[in-house]
């Protein structure tokens, strides 16, 4: 069974088959050719993959994701970055990372903030001089904080994966965003500096306050979902359904962009962003389970107990793995599969879930920016008008610094676990 499982996954993968279509289409195969179970256990397990409570909140925050986009909340934040950096050498290159980190702390999901900020911010780097490749690779890379900023959809998945504290995730989250934010902010200076880069020299006087107070109740959205959260006024699903009731009445009567007309198409958007998520879920559940049932955890554990019984070696192979699997496979998926498998791998050998949940979802969202299967490549091409092979060779020095910074985050636990020791 498993390897018909293998195999043919291998071959759908050749045949450029959607990854989410190729992992439940061998799962199939599997039980059909391998087993002798009724395909009944097919369907009743895609929807056991999905029947979570905790999976509600995922269409909850796409949905108030897209409630902020349109509701003018993305121009805000632009505003309000370049307030702060944009005087700075590459002021506007570092305007991209600090807008990155707000809106990553709202939509939860990196194509969402690549390609909300990307439709503003790469035009405007492009019309300042700055090359289109440079551009298109600062925004990819910068997308990726909308995964690890909390809240995060990744997040969300982990959790239900692993059966760890969604809340703790959420929590554990904003150091090591903060970290990347600032790394990328440092690489963008240096870089700037190189290619000449200059900051904003014509910001009106008061600039800051204004653009602070415009974009406040923005702002305030993650201070309400965590505080609610660690408060123990809502659950993490709830807080989701909390984000859209806040983001509708502030993008339809404070801000004024929203028009009820439009709230179709914005549920149509959203619709089809959650069937897409929820298909992957689906697929990927059936895989991890025909996986459980041949024992592949229990051999993974074997396996990784032969190679070595040091937490640093391990935690030194599963970045390797995960950075590959990244490049090739979508995170969602990874994370489905590989969560339940290798979690309590580590937590065997003395890693704390929560540390190692954000070693995989930094891992994994690194992936997002680096080709050949990156999505936010592919999102930032599109907007900046160039090919993929253009944007490799201006990406390779923001994916060292994000390998740097999946380094660090893996061998300093406090940088995961800290704020949530003392929250707690």
């Amino acid at each position: 069974m498993l390897a018909i499982l293998l195999v043919s996954l291998a071959i759908l993968l050749i045949l450029s088959v959607p990854v989410a279509v190729s992992v439940g289409l061998s799962s199939l195969l599997a039980i059909l050719f391998g087993s002798d179970l009724p395909l009944s256990v097919v369907t009743q397990k895609l929807f056991t993959s999905i029947d979570s409570f905790p999976l509600m909140a995922i269409p909850f925050f796409i949905f108030a994701g897209t409630l902020m986009e349109q509701g003018g909340i993305a121009k805000r934040l632009v505003r309000f970055a370049n307030a702060l950096v944009g005087k700075f050498t590459g002021g506007l290159g570092m305007v991209v990372v600090v807008t990155a980190m707000f809106f990553g702390a709202i939509s939860g999901s990196g194509i969402a903030t690549t390609a909300a900020l990307g439709s503003i911010l790469i035009p405007a780097m492009i019309k300042k001089g700055y090359d289109k490749s440079y551009a298109g690779a600062l925004q990819a890379t910068a997308g990726e904080l909308g995964v690890i900023i909390p809240p995060s959809v990744s997040m969300i998945l982990f959790g239900v994966a692993a059966s760890v504290s969604i809340g703790d995730l959420f929590i554990a989250g904003i150091l090591p965003g903060i970290l990347i934010a600032v790394s990328l902010l440092i690489g963008v200076f240096i870089i700037s500096k190189i290619k000449g880069y200059k900051g904003e020299s014509d910001l009106p006087k008061g600039e800051i306050w204004a653009s602070f107070k415009d974009a406040t109740l923005a702002l305030l959205m993650p201070v309400i979902i965590l505080g609610g959260i660690y408060g123990g006024i809502f659950t993490p699903t709830e807080a989701a359904a909390v984000a859209v009731a806040y983001s509708f009445l502030v993008g339809t009567f404070v801000y004024k962009e929203i028009k009820i007309p439009n709230l179709l198409e914005i549920l149509s958007k959203s619709v089809v962003s959650t069937s897409i998520v929820m298909f992957i879920i689906a697929n990927a559940g059936l895989f991890a389970w025909v996986l459980t049932r041949e024992a592949v955890p229990q051999k993974l554990a074997l396996f990784f107990g032969s190679v070595t019984e040091s937490p640093i070696v391990f935690l030194l192979i599963i970045n390797v793995l995960l950075l590959v699997i990244g490049m090739f496979f979508d995170g969602s998926v990874a994370i489905i599969i590989l969560a339940p498998l290798l979690t309590p791998i580590a937590v065997g050998m003395g890693i704390d879930p929560i540390h190692f949940g954000m070693i995989m979802i930094t891992n994994l969202a690194v992936g997002m920016c680096t080709p050949p299967l990156g999505v936010n490549l592919f999102v930032s091409c599109q907007i900046a008008g160039i090919r993929l092979e253009q944007i490799t060779k201006a990406i390779l020095p923001f994916v060292f610094i994000l390998i740097v910074d999946v380094l660090i985050i893996s061998y300093i636990p406090a940088i995961s676990t800290f704020l949530v020791d003392l929250f707690k």
